[in-house]
């Protein structure tokens, strides 16, 4: 279940690079993953999909660990256990899945709601995300890194090996890097049109955003997916709209600033200036930054 895509890749006229992947991966290295804090993303949500077809997800394909490694101090396991130890372990990690699944289905029975049943599935659970960055280095310094753990080490190869193969498309001012619009057909022509380009940008998010449900693969409904904008933008749920981003092209404008501390010293003793800076994103302005209001949603 291991999967990862590159869904926009985008380069502003000054050579900034902006990349939206879709990802799945194990669940319980989802906090490590949350730990890269210049990364915008959302994710599939244990209190959105039904209790149902999380069991289904857990009995069918649950994830089970890739790498079995012995007891020792230390955060890493240096050596895996015997091949006879291993297929124990398999089975016991298997048990503990039947179990908890027992548990889920008496708590189901009592009405509990999703937010809390679902929980006990997530050691399981197979995890699916869309994540936008400008910055990815440090990721994959950190988590290709052999001292990894091997479950989040396997998903940033991948990640990196998708990035160093992608060639970005220039994306000129004015013009947005639009995850989940496609370009190849008469789609993004159709729906600027029709929408305009705030509209289409509201559209991307939406559909982004739809990730939380699992219903954003191959769902096309532009009306659907505005409605779904409005609403999440009318109730503060900001985090949709880092996804779609246009290149910062005005240094003096009213979206964007400099963050001094990222100042770079290079090997010769001068400084390299840090680039434009708008939310999580360099070189580019992510469309949460037009909302007003982004910062701090105060409903009164």
């Amino acid at each position: 279940m291991y999967s990862c895509k590159i869904l926009k890749d985008s380069k502003s006229p000054s050579g900034a690079r902006i990349s939206t992947f879709e990802i799945t991966f194990p669940r319980i290295v989802l906090a490590e993953f949350n730990t890269h804090r210049v990364f915008s993303r959302n994710s599939a949500s244990s209190r959105a999909i039904p209790v149902e077809k999380m069991l289904e997800r857990v009995r069918e394909d649950p994830f089970i660990p890739i790498y079995w490694g012995k007891k020792q101090k230390g955060m890493q396991a240096e050596e895996e256990l015997s091949p006879s130890d291993v297929e124990e372990a398999k089975g016991e990690w298997l048990k503990a899945r039947d179990n908890a699944i027992v548990q889920v289905e008496k708590l189901l029975s009592l009405g509990l709601h999703k937010q809390i049943t679902n929980r006990l599935l997530e050691p399981w659970l197979w995890h699916t995300c869309i994540v936008t960055s400008t910055e990815w280095a440090n990721f994959f310094a950190l988590r290709c890194d052999k001292n990894a753990q091997p479950e989040i080490q396997r998903i940033a190869m991948l990640m990196r090996d998708a990035y160093v193969s992608v060639d970005p498309q220039l994306i000129q001012g004015g013009q947005w890097h639009l995850p989940l619009i496609y370009e190849e057909g008469p789609e993004l022509e159709a729906l600027l049109s029709k929408f305009g380009q705030d509209g289409v940008a509201r559209i991307s998010c939406g559909r982004c955003a739809r990730v939380s449900y699992l219903t954003h693969d191959g769902r096309r409904d532009p009306e659907a997916d505005l409605a779904l904008a409005e609403t999440l933008s009318k109730n503060g749920h900001m985090s949709p709209f880092e996804h779609a981003a246009t290149p910062i092209i005005d240094e003096k404008g009213p979206l964007v600033y400099r963050k001094p501390w990222l100042d770079v010293l290079r090997g010769d003793g001068g400084v390299e200036r840090p680039s434009l800076w708008s939310g999580n994103h360099r070189g580019w302005i992510p469309f949460r930054s037009t909302l007003q209001g982004e910062a701090v949603w105060n409903p009164a």
